[in-house]
């Protein structure tokens, strides 16, 4: 905590904070993302085939009547999971996502971003609730488990056409498009896509990881990402006990390189 001299002391007691309106409400919300894949290896000609990845986004729905027998706010409306910061043990609002999150889903240590503030006058008609808005990315198998919070009526996953077909409650969906945004761009320009995968990968797996959040034309082409993407400096290639290339055949019975993430830094570069 910072120090004050005795001058400041005796102006902060004097200070009148009611001079200034103040929020109503402080929040944090968050966009959950995963990437599901079927569970389909080999098609009728016994070909193994690389799974097709969907980005899904995590959702919760309001209970109808709060645990006090009131009408919930946006009742039976499918919301972001959140919820208020907790000022009496001087939380901050990414602490306050790390809570929100694992008591409406239960899951927690992930991959969390936040990436914007939502202010404005009626977005939510409790009065002027201010919310920090995050993403998180989850590894499928954390959310198999995944629970519904006193307050939340169910959770579940939605691909992202279905998510935008929902009436969402307060201003949720441009939270969400704004997360689809924030996720697209990061995922192009540093290396959060190995949140999604295994710590050994193939080219193809990164590309379908990848290709759920942009068509790229630098993705897109097989041709072009496949000569592209090895010599990334921040990928290199994984090599066994013998010091021979690692590879794998779990999606294909032809062998394909392992590759993996290195400790490098990403820096994206304008002249890309």
């Amino acid at each position: 905590m910072p120090k004050f001299d005795q001058e400041q002391q005796e102006f902060l007691q004097s200070y009148n904070t009611n001079r200034h309106i103040t929020p109503d409400g402080y929040t944090s919300d968050i966009a959950v993302f995963t990437i599901v894949s079927n569970t389909v290896s080999e098609n009728a000609s016994k070909r193994k085939v690389l799974p097709k990845k969907l980005l899904k986004l995590l959702l919760i729905r309001r209970v109808e009547i709060d645990k006090h027998g009131n009408p919930n706010v946006e009742g039976g409306k499918w919301a972001l999971p959140g919820g208020f910061v907790d000022a009496k043990h001087q939380e901050t609002a990414h602490e306050s996502a790390i809570r929100e999150l694992n008591e409406e889903t239960g899951v927690d240590q992930v991959y969390l971003k936040h990436f914007g503030v939502y202010d404005a006058w009626g977005r939510d008609p409790r009065g002027w609730i201010i919310s920090n808005a995050h993403y998180a990315i989850v590894p499928e198998g954390k959310l198999t488990n995944r629970k519904a919070a006193d307050d939340a009526a169910e959770v579940k996953l939605f691909s992202i056409e279905e998510v935008l077909e929902l009436s969402l409650a307060f201003d949720h969906r441009q939270i969400i498009e704004d997360a689809l945004r924030w996720i697209e761009r990061d995922m192009l320009n540093t290396d959060i896509a190995k949140n999604f995968l295994l710590s050994e990968f193939t080219l193809s797996e990164l590309q379908g990881v990848l290709l759920t959040v942009s068509n790229h034309p630098k993705i897109a082409n097989k041709s072009v990402f496949f000569t592209k993407a090895p010599k990334l400096p921040f990928l290199e290639k994984v090599v066994d006990e013998n010091g021979n290339w690692k590879k794998t055949e779990r999606n294909s019975y032809r062998p394909s390189q392992l590759y993996r993430f290195t400790n490098q830094v990403v820096v994206p570069s304008i002249w890309e």
